[in-house]
């Protein structure tokens, strides 16, 4: 048997109840602001609701030398990346993977509130060493 296939790597979900708990939270913010609120409104939304549920995070955190800020760090494990447009672009993919990269966050969730049903996004940190042996 190829212990190196990929089918035979046991798929672990990063961080399942506090990614619930914020999940909740996200759609808590969507439910009572709705669709067509500002970020900085969903932003507050979420900050009062995680620190009513006595989640630690940071808010709008510059990260490394770049200048990037990120708009959730939870508890240094979960950046969440907050939108309020249209629709999510392919260049949002990219960003939060690079703030993962920068900050070294196994996991991020993107969520655009303007979405009708809210979609929470699961990305996961790209192991930059796993990709250079492929």
């Amino acid at each position: 048997m190829d212990t190196n296939n990929k089918a035979d790597k046991k798929i672990e979900v990063l961080y399942p109840e506090l990614s619930y708990t914020i999940t909740g939270i996200l759609f808590s913010a969507h439910n009572e602001l709705g669709r067509y609120a500002r970020e900085k409104q969903y932003g507050d939304m979420v900050e009062r609701n995680l620190a009513a549920k006595k989640i630690i995070f940071k808010r709008e955190m510059c990260i490394g030398n770049s200048g990037n800020i990120v708009d959730f760090i939870i508890e240094n494990k979960i950046i969440i990346e907050l939108k309020a447009k249209q629709a999510l672009l392919a260049e949002d993919f990219p960003q939060i993977q690079h703030y993962l990269q920068e900050t070294q966050l196994k996991l991020g969730l993107l969520v655009n509130f303007r979405d009708k049903f809210l979609k929470p996004h699961r990305v996961v940190k790209i192991d930059t060493q796993e990709r250079k042996k492929y």
